[in-house]
């Protein structure tokens, strides 16, 4: 992908996947992998400083005889999420319309 993605992007990216369901590191990354290039080593300091910030809380559970953490979003990452949902709709909407300028009359863009 061009565009970087932003530290607060990244939180607002990982918040939506686990208000979905509970997720351990590994599939956190895969599902931000699908949409854009990231390490386990970028999105693991983002995971602990989400903790740090009580937007996510954490839980140990056992899977084949280890146990995985699990990262669970707190009410505060509900409406963290939320804020985040607005000022992407906001952004969106400034950005589409810097890029999708319309030619007069015939709908194409420029």
């Amino acid at each position: 992908m061009t565009y970087q993605l932003t530290a607060p992007l990244l939180d607002a990216c990982v918040l939506g996947i686990v208000v979905e369901e509970d997720a351990y590191g590994y599939t956190l990354t895969q599902k931000v992998r699908e949409i854009v290039d990231i390490s386990e080593s970028t999105l693991y300091p983002v995971l602990r400083r989400l903790q740090k910030e009580e937007l996510l809380s954490t839980y140990d559970a056992p899977f084949n005889g280890r146990n995985r953490r699990y990262y669970q979003i707190t009410e505060a990452g509900r409406h963290k999420l939320q804020f985040y949902r607005q000022e992407w709709v906001l952004y969106k909407g400034k950005i589409d319309k810097l890029l999708t300028v319309q030619k007069e009359g015939d709908g194409s863009y420029e």
